[in-house]
């Protein structure tokens, strides 16, 4: 019965298609309302014959065609904390024709994440993402298996390892110098500081993957081109997609998002091939070190098992800039807005830094360990500012059950752990920014503690979280040891979120930076 009904939609789409492009519009509506719904009566007839056992978890109720879209509201994070406490810790969705299950416990966090880890390993791919990252070849959209597992030993193992990192840190750190000699270029004027730490890691990424390719003007306008195009790739990844949510209407691309995911994943591509071939032509020559460089070796010498191709390599660098630019420079940005309110914080992270660093050095990396309240500031961050407030949604390879309810295999699923991190029960103050919360605890991110884990846990943790610490760690330690900062004479200060693929101010931090320590020469 289903392959009919499936046989008699893809007809009637072909056709409704022939019509739309005949300019019969209005009756090509009309038709497609009809097929809908049709098909709507027909899966719902279907489906609640079969009996499912145990049952899906609660939910409010939904409509047919739309499910529950229509009721979602744009701050997805807040809405489905919303559910949770409406309906439990597992609340279930439709999305269209998708089920989405949402999850507001730690407890279930660690049935889907842990107990049932390679069951829910893999993503739920959605149409802009397969254009963004070569068919969805990267580490976040592969899925589980050989391939991903290759792709995950070269980022964690090899290409972000402790011994890469240190490898190219002089490569960072004249990124850092640079943007605190940008700020005193500007002192006593207000600047936006989200727009220029995005620039400043940015650089710092495009620093790292070809530092030794691209020199002087290149490399400048090759970082406003790359801001251009990240902004727009993340803006299509969080677009709804009517693709992703009625399949069987995927080959039509009606918003046009995978055409325009394709525009710009081209331009990509092109910037990638440029430094590839630079590189390559590059061989044998002295230069600084680079995660390209690297990534060319180890293609060189792969195991033929499971080699690395030139399409991964690219999308590992492709993952390397969409997924390292937003998350880190919003976390700066979310720190410096939370410490405003709290002067005495900024006050008791100086008085660290003068301490291990003094007022007459710069802040190196080496220092980072011994600043154990950096630490805890950029912990609490994570705790009430989740890069990722549900994570990559799971999607579930077979049909399980998780908190007594039953996940359909091909589901969605949201972990909220935007949620979780601000759930009274387990935190004091939630909504109070107290670093103090992680000076004597036993809270790290290493994704074992599922009441705190801003990376995710199981196996797909995020891959970059030693990069992303050091980047967060060196550029706030680098902004409060060098300024002292203040709000433009008039304005409030707003620390309001905007729900996306990554969490963002809604009003971008602008400050007055004024410098604090006596040798001009140290902002040199």
């Amino acid at each position: 019965m289903i392959k009919y009904i499936q046989a008699v939609v893809y007809d009637s789409w072909s056709w409704l298609w022939l019509l739309i492009h005949t300019n019969d519009l209005a009756y090509a509506v009309a038709v497609t309302a009809t097929i809908l719904l049709v098909f709507s009566l027909f899966s719902r007839i279907f489906f609640k014959s079969k009996k499912i056992s145990p049952q899906l978890p609660p939910g409010p109720r939904s409509f047919p065609l739309v499910g529950n879209l229509l009721s979602l509201d744009p701050d997805l994070h807040t809405y489905f904390a919303s559910l949770g406490r409406t309906y439990g810790p597992i609340v279930t969705l439709w999305l269209g024709h998708k089920v989405g299950i949402v999850i507001n416990s730690p407890v279930i966090a660690r049935e889907v994440l842990k107990d049932h880890d390679t069951t829910f390993a893999n993503r739920d791919v959605p149409a802009a993402g397969i254009e963004a990252t070569y068919g969805g070849k990267d580490i976040v959209w592969t899925p589980y298996g050989p391939k991903w597992r290759m792709l995950r030993r070269v980022c964690v193992s090899e290409m972000l390892s402790k011994t890469t990192l240190d490898s190219v840190y002089d490569l960072r750190r004249k990124e850092i110098r640079q943007t605190i000699g940008y700020f005193y270029s500007r002192k006593g004027l207000p600047v936006d500081v989200g727009e220029q730490m995005f620039l400043t890691i940015m650089n710092v990424i495009t620093n790292m993957m070809w530092g030794g390719t691209v020199k002087g003007e290149d490399r400048a306008g090759l970082g406003t081109e790359f801001r251009l195009v990240v902004n727009e790739m993340t803006q299509l990844l969080g677009t709804p997609n009517v693709s992703d949510f009625y399949p069987g209407l995927a080959r039509f691309d009606l918003q046009g998002v995978r055409r325009k995911m394709k525009v710009l994943a081209k331009k990509f591509d092109d910037i990638f091939e440029t430094m590839i071939k630079k590189r390559q032509e590059m061989d044998g020559q002295e230069g600084s070190k680079d995660f390209l460089q690297f990534l060319l070796k180890l293609k060189d010498t792969q195991d033929a098992k499971e080699p690395l191709s030139m399409t991964h390599l690219k999308s590992l660098l492709m993952d390397m800039v969409v997924g390292g630019t937003d998350t880190t420079s919003n976390s700066v940005e979310f720190a410096l807005a939370e410490m405003m309110n709290k002067p005495q914080i900024i006050q008791k992270l100086q008085e660290e830094l003068d301490s291990v660093v003094g007022k007459d050095n710069v802040v190196e990396e080496s220092h980072l360990p011994k600043l154990t309240y950096l630490y805890a500031v950029m912990k609490e961050v994570l705790r009430l500012h989740p890069v990722l407030p549900l994570m990559v949604p799971h999607c579930p390879s077979e049909t399980c059950v998780v908190g007594g309810y039953t996940i359909p295999k091909g589901s969605r699923v949201f972990v909220n752990v935007w949620s979780i991190h601000r759930d009274p029960s387990i935190w004091e103050n939630p909504l109070e920014f107290i670093p103090e919360r992680f000076l004597d605890g036993p809270w790290d991110y290493s994704g074992k503690d599922f009441k705190y884990f801003p990376f995710g846990s199981g196996r797909r943790i995020c891959a970059g979280i030693a990069m992303a610490e050091k980047m967060f760690l060196f550029s706030l330690a680098s902004l409060l040891h060098s300024f002292d900062w203040k709000l433009p004479e008039g304005q409030e200060l707003d620390s309001s979120e905007k729900f996306g693929i990554v969490l963002k101010k809604t009003v971008p931090l602008v400050l007055i930076p004024t410098p604090r320590l006596s040798n001009p020469e140290l902002y040199q």
